[in-house]
């Protein structure tokens, strides 16, 4: 492959903070520095200049759903709808403009409307005789017509709810099976497309028998692209060899994911342990401790990285119990061998983040929720009162307990911005519970791929022997900065040898990705 020389650009590496140039050859980095000892060391190299550009590790996005990422994008996306009537709007348009096939919608968000989600009748009404599915925005309920009703096998007439757990599983199974292949192919590398545009090298896919099947992660681990894709299964197993068929099944790496403890807060589905506060109920359990532990004693037994979708108090109470008790039985080091994960897992308190961090369990998490949904007058407010909501996401305290963390954007319930991740963890709305843009995208980058089994100590990096796995961004100012409410701990002036970042704060546009490169290879160019 030769060797190629970046030069004329300002590098993110942690061993060379100043570096204006970076070597490459066969897809590692061999050498980072300034430009001209960089041109006499490599006078073979050929040269790609950046033009004062920014180069930085490549992003990793821990927790992706991708055919129904794609599915919104080149589908119904719901998520500008300020209302029921908006949302019927949308969906009248694109029935007009697509007159066959399954009508997949995705995106909605009735926390803040002023009317209901459309009924059955209504949709109905929109498209006469379609299968029509339209997910909320969290993927945890759904409204749907009276054809998609009874191809799940549930009565046609319903009521004006939306639905929730097992009827919701039935229905989105349902909506699949009616896909074509060719709407399955188009979404999915639309989506994987999308990864590469961003700056994203790496996607974990939280696939599961209630989420997409089998044979959708099977197709989607055939296709070919430069974006790479890591496979949890989200499956219960009761013993190592069920482990091990499971992932034959499925070629799946991991028995992580979206394995479903609870739902979520918005579908008023996580499980609490006191109720909610604009309903009544404390959410579904679908797994009690027991059963968690069973899981994770297999994959520990198996050698092979368990995970469960966490987001209410009393599931993360559930998967702690659960994982103790399967340290008492195995030991600690052989539980954090395995690096077992926790999706989501909002609702975690200091004491659990000890406990959590001590066995080496992974947090996979979402800043961009906190931005959405956080603060005194956001969803979780609404959900919870502003006391608990307070308590959501506490990112500086599960890392200084020790708990690795790893960011995703759980598409398509956000959209693919590793930087409004950055930068939502940074400037959290809770004072106290942010970390520093430093940290975050070490969450995004190192953490995402240790969370993904990746330990070689470099991948995330850029440094003399990682992969070459980097993006460029046109940037304007690169800081040095604190998280938004606590003192600035370093220096902005480039001689305090801390690497910079962009500047992000909220609100900000992102940086616009002018190339992606994974493992030496360009996978997106603007």
């Amino acid at each position: 492959m030769g060797t190629q020389l970046l030069l004329g650009g300002r590098i993110y590496s942690s061993s060379s903070p100043d570096a204006t140039a970076m070597a490459i050859t066969d897809g590692q980095v061999v050498w980072l520095g300034a430009d001209e000892p960089a041109r006499a060391l490599h006078p073979d190299a050929e040269i790609v200049q950046l033009d004062g550009a920014f180069v930085a590790p490549a992003f990793v996005d821990a927790h992706v759903h991708t055919t129904a990422l794609g599915l919104k994008l080149t589908g119904l996306d719901l998520s500008g709808a300020r209302s029921g009537a908006d949302c019927l709007d949308l969906l009248r348009r694109y029935v007009a403009a697509h007159p066959d096939g399954v009508i997949w919608g995705d995106g909605w968000d009735d926390s803040t409307w002023p009317d209901s989600p459309p009924t059955v009748s209504e949709i109905d009404a929109a498209a006469p005789g379609r299968l029509v599915y339209l997910a909320r925005v969290d993927a945890h309920s759904a409204v749907c017509s009276s054809a998609l009703r009874s191809a799940a096998g549930l009565n046609a007439v319903g009521g004006s709810e939306p639905l929730r757990a097992d009827a919701h599983h039935e229905v989105r199974r349902a909506a699949l099976a009616g896909l074509d292949a060719a709407q399955r192919d188009r979404a999915r590398r639309a989506a994987l497309d999308e990864a590469a545009r961003r700056g994203i090298v790496a996607v974990h896919e939280c696939a599961g028998p209630l989420i997409s099947g089998a044979d959708d992660l099977r197709e989607l681990l055939a296709l070919e692209h430069g974006v790479q894709v890591r496979a949890n299964w989200g499956e219960r197993a009761e013993s190592a060899d069920q482990v091990r068929e499971l992932l034959a099944h499925t070629g799946a790496h991991a028995l992580a994911g979206d394995l479903f403890v609870d739902g979520s807060l918005g579908s008023h589905t996580a499980w609490l342990h006191h109720p909610y506060a604009d309903e009544s109920g404390c959410g579904n359990s679908y797994l009690d401790a027991d059963a968690i532990a069973a899981h994770i004693r297999a994959c520990t037994e198996a050698r092979v990285q368990a995970g469960f979708h966490v987001i209410g108090d009393a599931a993360v109470s559930a998967a702690v119990e659960a994982f103790e008790a399967v340290v008492a039985e195995l030991g600690g080091p052989a539980v954090a061998a395995c690096g077992h994960r926790l999706e989501h897992a909002e609702m975690m308190t200091a004491e659990q983040a000890a406990k959590l961090g001590n066995w080496g369990v992974i947090a996979s998490v979402q800043p961009v929720f906190d931005a959405l949904w956080g603060g005194t007058d956001g969803m979780y407010a609404t959900r919870l009162g502003a006391d608990r909501a307070a308590t959501l996401n506490p990112f500086a305290a599960m890392a200084s307990a020790g708990v690795s963390l790893a960011f995703g954007s759980d598409a398509p319930v956000t959209e693919l911005r590793p930087w409004a991740a950055v930068s939502a963890a940074a400037h959290h709305r809770t004072p106290g519970s942010g970390i520093s843009p430093r940290a975050a995208f070490g969450a995004a980058t190192r953490g995402a791929w240790r969370a993904g089994g990746v330990r070689d100590g470099v991948a995330g990096t850029l440094v003399p022997g990682a992969p070459a796995s980097y993006a460029i961004w046109d940037v304007d100012e690169l800081v040095v900065a604190a998280p938004a409410d606590r003192v600035q701990r370093w220096s902005t002036d480039p001689r305090s040898r801390v690497p910079a970042l962009p500047s992000l704060e909220p609100g900000a546009a992102d940086p616009t990705c002018l190339r992606t490169v994974h493992r030496g290879e360009t996978i997106h160019e603007a």
